[in-house]
């Protein structure tokens, strides 16, 4: 898959169906809204869970709504049938999620692969309204870093070298921040845009950039009243990265709402879930095969009488 070409399939569509929009009825647009005491319409369910599919999305928790995240991507498909390709091999990351405010939610995980801990702060911008389009985007400000654990890493880690070095924690440390930018343009399909900056402390070589720039789409199109098809792309401008081969990361989901439950079946050439890692550390391409499988599955928890009715956006 060429570099680049799916982040413009994606945009692309976004504007093609975004067109479409303005065949909406106004029916659709007031159940896809709500509105309190005579202030703008607010558009709610943008996406259906905290994440498009690797990315996150803009939707925030309810304050008081705790969320337990299960993201599970099995080996690569091509690893053949002594691998079972792929599902000897897994990564698993496990997260809590909370909403501290109806706009501010916090996290933290911790991923097998590479054993990874991460944590998070997302707080929301503006909400998009409707009818009277006085906003006519939800905008959230994510901030992210991540650690990895393993006692003696490569140099050049996570790639193949023969120099070992063990890193400090500084050295293993991640920082990124995000601005998730998205529309939802029908009741059936929505899309975001995310421009990213990264901080790696510590680089593989002079050659690599510490501070990486990186811009990801996505889109979510709604199938049924319960289900959707959502997909997403991260593209790195060339030039950052130049001491180890590395692709983009294209990924899709099939998302599935089961009462508290939001379960995506998922097909992306990224093993990993954790920012700075699928953004700069793809290794493999789905034109060769490099396909992992695997799951995101969330439990919500009301921990108050408002996240009992808000603890899912609805859509």
């Amino acid at each position: 898959m060429k570099k680049g070409y799916c982040f413009y399939v994606i945009v692309f569509l976004s504007g093609f169906l975004g067109a479409s929009a303005q065949d909406s009825s106004l029916l659709n647009r007031l159940n896809d809204s709500m509105s309190v005491n005579g202030k703008p319409l607010l558009v709610t369910g943008t996406f259906k869970a905290t994440r498009v599919v690797n990315m996150q999305s803009v939707e925030s928790l309810a304050s008081g709504a705790l969320s337990f995240l299960i993201q599970h991507r099995f080996g690569a498909l091509n690893s053949g049938f002594y691998n079972f390709f792929g599902l000897d091999n897994a990564n698993t990351r496990l997260g809590l999620e909370y909403g501290i405010t109806d706009r501010l939610e916090v996290g933290a995980g911790r991923s097998s692969l590479y054993k990874t801990y991460d944590g998070f702060v997302k707080y929301k911008l503006l909400r998009q309204t409707d009818m009277s389009n006085k906003c006519p985007v939800t905008v959230s400000l994510l901030g992210t870093i991540s650690n990895f654990t393993d006692s003696v890493a490569q140099y050049n880690y996570p790639y193949e070298s023969t120099t070992q070095v063990k890193f400090t924690a500084s050295d293993r440390t991640v920082y990124s921040a995000q601005l998730l930018i998205a529309r939802k343009f029908t009741r059936n399909f929505s899309f975001e845009l995310t421009p990213t900056y990264m901080h790696y402390n510590t680089v593989p070589s002079h050659q690599d950039k510490n501070d990486i720039f990186a811009l990801a789409a996505g889109a979510r199109m709604k199938i049924t009243r319960r289900m959707s098809i959502n997909a997403e792309y991260n593209y790195l401008p060339s030039g950052q990265i130049v001491s180890y081969s590395r692709y983009d990361c294209f990924s899709l989901s099939w998302d599935i709402e089961t009462g508290g439950h939001v379960f995506q079946l998922i097909f992306s050439n990224s093993q990993s879930m954790i920012e700075s890692q699928y953004i700069t550390q793809t290794p493999g391409s789905w034109g060769n095969g490099d396909i992992y499988f695997g799951f995101n599955i969330s439990r919500n928890f009301n921990l108050s009488k408002k996240a009992k009715s808000n603890a899912i956006p609805k859509s």
